[in-house]
């Protein structure tokens, strides 16, 4: 398309209009594809640049064009389609543009990362975002193997090689020149066995890239960690302009949602201070701001933000057609909480009493000597981090660590069973 008005300016809209007629398209894929151009053009002509492009208007095609015959004309629905088992995206990815922007850039490179985080927080939608945006660059195409369908360890390889359509009883040797990129989704619960499946797969297969999403880190050989922030809330500063307000993620993310389900849902300026709060409570977690949205119609902002003590009883209009563990943000919580040990969980429990962050000192002045004796302490607040269900911060040499609201609330639900 650019070539054939070489030396014009082609709009970007233009371009998604005629390359992706039937897509829901965001202006990050064109950048991936015209960068990608650029690359290809620059490895056989000495670096020149072929198509620049011109601020807030679009792309040109800059090098000599010679027309030697009549052109033929390209219809794009006949060329390759990469193969994939990505599902349709109906909705778009809500302000997640650097972390999406960040993995497409380095996956090819690093071959291996792992998106970390809470549930709720949105690893699956990144991963998925990702792996859209990289479609054209994987020849043997790009999948998605979700391991939450799967309990034992001993069905994930057959599982994997089913997603890929291989042939039963396919050794994964066989994908050895192979280069395609596999995003195994929900692996927390098989951490061993996924482990050594990575490390098989990125030994054989040099031109494989994996994408993992995990609540904790595999801790395999390669693996780069990337932790999933929430969705930013907006500061108090900002309750004066519902301009500068609708800037920040969460409220972006609340908003869209209250529309799809309330025909007609405006922002107002008395309404920033409840859509703040509701934000804010809930922790900037994508799915606990989707589920709490959804229920705009039947309660309206106050009633939400009253609700806000109770949120497990109010976030439990899920997804019906997610798995059970992530249709609610409780059912979420429920499948983490009952993979911990004993020990685990009862300080976990214990933990709740702590509205902001705290030290290690301070934990142990509530978690008892019956309960677990201090030198312990350090190694499960450790592996309650490592399964995001603690964040850890360095403030001035000293490690401090908190819980999210949600999963605070959620532990002061326990303490009461």
């Amino acid at each position: 398309m650019l070539v054939e008005r070489a030396g014009s300016v082609v709009s970007k809209d233009e371009i998604i209009a005629q390359v992706w007629p039937r897509s829901v398209v965001e202006e990050i894929n064109l950048r991936v594809h015209i960068a990608a151009l650029r690359r290809a053009f620059r490895d056989g002509q000495d670096g020149r640049c072929f198509i620049v492009n011109i601020p807030q208007r679009g792309y040109s095609f800059v090098a000599p064009v010679q027309q030697v015959s009549e052109p033929t004309p390209i219809s794009f629905e006949s060329l390759h389609k990469p193969q994939h088992n990505l599902p349709a995206r109906l909705t778009p990815v809500t302000g997640r543009d650097a972390v999406v922007g960040g993995l497409v850039r380095q996956l090819p490179v690093r071959r291996f990362m792992t998106l970390v985080g809470p549930c709720g927080i949105g690893k699956t939608t990144v991963a998925l975002r990702v792996a859209e945006l990289l479609l054209q660059h994987y020849r043997d195409g790009v999948w998605l193997v979700d391991l939450a369908i799967i309990d034992d360890p001993a069905q994930v390889v057959d599982h994997l090689t089913r997603t890929l359509e291989l042939d039963v009883g396919t050794h994964l040797e066989a994908l050895g020149q192979w280069h395609a990129l596999v995003v195994l989704d929900n692996c927390e619960h098989l951490l061993e066995r996924c482990r050594t499946l990575v490390e098989t797969l990125l030994a054989s297969a040099p031109r494989l890239s994996i994408l993992v999403t995990s609540r904790e880190p595999l801790l395999a050989t390669g693996e780069t960690l990337l932790p999933l922030p929430p969705l930013v809330v907006p500061p108090a500063s900002a309750l004066c302009s519902i301009d500068e307000f609708m800037g920040y993620s969460a409220v972006q993310l609340f908003v869209s949602c209250a529309r799809a389900r309330q025909q007609g849902f405006a922002l107002r300026e008395q309404d920033l201070q409840a859509v703040r709060e509701i934000c804010r409570r809930l922790d900037g977690l994508p799915l606990a701001i989707e589920l709490a949205a959804a229920q705009i119609d039947a309660l309206a902002l106050v009633g939400l933000q009253a609700q806000l003590d109770n949120c497990f009883q109010l976030l439990t209009q899920g997804r019906r057609t997610a798995v059970p563990r992530h249709q609610t943000l409780k059912a979420a919580l429920d499948w983490s909480y009952e993979r911990l040990s004993p020990a685990e969980q009862t300080v976990l429990q214990c933990l709740a009493v702590f509205k902001s962050a705290f030290t290690l000192d301070a934990a142990k002045g509530v978690v008892s000597c019956a309960t677990l004796l201090p030198a312990s302490l350090t190694r499960v607040l450790e592996s309650l981090a490592l399964k995001s269900l603690l964040s850890q911060e360095q403030i001035n040499g000293v490690t401090r660590y908190r819980l999210l609201n949600t999963t605070r609330g959620y532990a002061l639900e326990k303490q009461k069973m």
